[in-house]
């Protein structure tokens, strides 16, 4: 019995190290305040998003919760102005895989908000099946809606700057690729439905994140605005409520023991939304509230202006 309480005592104390060393996660150490200020932040009704949305609207923010599930907005509304104590927090219906809804969304806030301070493309999915518009829906939903909805909301936040965009990408865009042949013949980064094709097609989308910031920065150079995409960490979220019910049940007991909270996964977010003395970085990638470099891929200016180009296309914008 002794060897077993020693054994099991050396389990929990290596297990602490491991997760105070590579789970819990650097801190956002911004202290500003953001009174006056006004923010978007896609899929905000859950886990980094809505962790990122409460600590804006502590901060004084006017924080526009940005998502598609009604019910589940309501009540993460409710939640944030509960626990913030700001009442400058409000739901506003987008369907990031909806064309029709991003540009909806996008004509409701310029009509009712004279402000866009912070542009923060949060949201994002794992799974199978198809947008509104044909396009495969993690390409359609990681980036086509957040490219279009950017772009709809670029003068507003010109007007506004200083003012940031945050795209929330992920370490697999160093396994992704962009094949333009492919997006022309299936709308879609993959040529399945598979389990198989559905994690490619979140490495790809998460590539076209770090492609589009870095387009974006370039784009913008000389303005006020700013661009960043990010790693947020490995988080145990509900993020993969599209995966089958196998691959959750699988998932779920080792999220819960090796991967980061969702407030401690909205932290380097929260850094590249926030932190000041950053505006030279525009374009770069962070993780763990530090700058970080992409993978080869990442820095390819040719590839990200081919996207961009692309995307300008199959959204309509062009």
């Amino acid at each position: 019995m002794a060897v077993f309480l020693l054994l099991a005592g050396m389990v929990v104390v290596g297990y602490m190290i491991f997760h105070n060393i590579f789970v819990k996660g650097a801190v956002c150490k911004s202290n500003v305040k953001l009174h006056g200020k006004t923010v978007i932040v896609t899929g905000s009704n859950t886990g980094i998003g809505k962790m990122t949305a409460l600590d804006l609207a502590r901060r004084g923010a006017r924080v526009i919760l940005a998502c598609r599930n009604k019910q589940r907005a309501e009540a993460a509304l409710a939640d944030i102005k509960r626990e913030s104590g700001s009442n400058e927090v409000v739901f506003m219906h987008l369907d990031l895989g909806s064309l029709k809804s991003v540009r909806s969304f996008a004509e409701t806030f310029l009509k009712t908000e004279l402000r866009l301070d912070l542009l923060i493309n949060n949201a994002g999915m794992l799974g199978p099946g198809y947008t509104e518009d044909g396009f495969g829906m993690v390409f359609g939903v990681n980036h086509l809606g957040h490219f279009l909805l950017t772009c709809l909301l670029l003068d507003r936040l010109k007007e506004c700057g200083p003012s940031r965009v945050v795209n929330v990408s992920a370490l697999l865009h160093r396994l992704g690729s962009v094949d333009f042949a492919l997006l022309g013949t299936h709308k879609d980064l993959v040529s399945g439905q598979s389990t198989w094709h559905n994690f490619r097609a979140y490495c790809h989308s998460k590539l076209c994140n770090v492609l589009f910031t870095r387009e974006l920065a370039n784009r913008l150079e000389g303005t006020s605005v700013t661009t960043y995409s990010l790693h947020p960490g490995v988080i145990h979220t509900e993020f993969g409520r599209n995966l089958k019910l196998w691959q959750r049940l699988f998932l779920e007991p080792i999220s819960k023991l090796f991967f980061m909270d969702a407030e401690r996964g909205a932290q380097t977010t929260l850094h590249c939304a926030l932190q000041e003395g950053i505006e030279p970085l525009s374009g770069r990638y962070f993780s763990s509230c530090a700058l970080q470099e992409v993978g080869a891929k990442g820095r390819d200016d040719a590839l990200a202006r081919k996207l961009w180009e692309v995307s300008e296309r199959l959204s309509n914008l062009s």
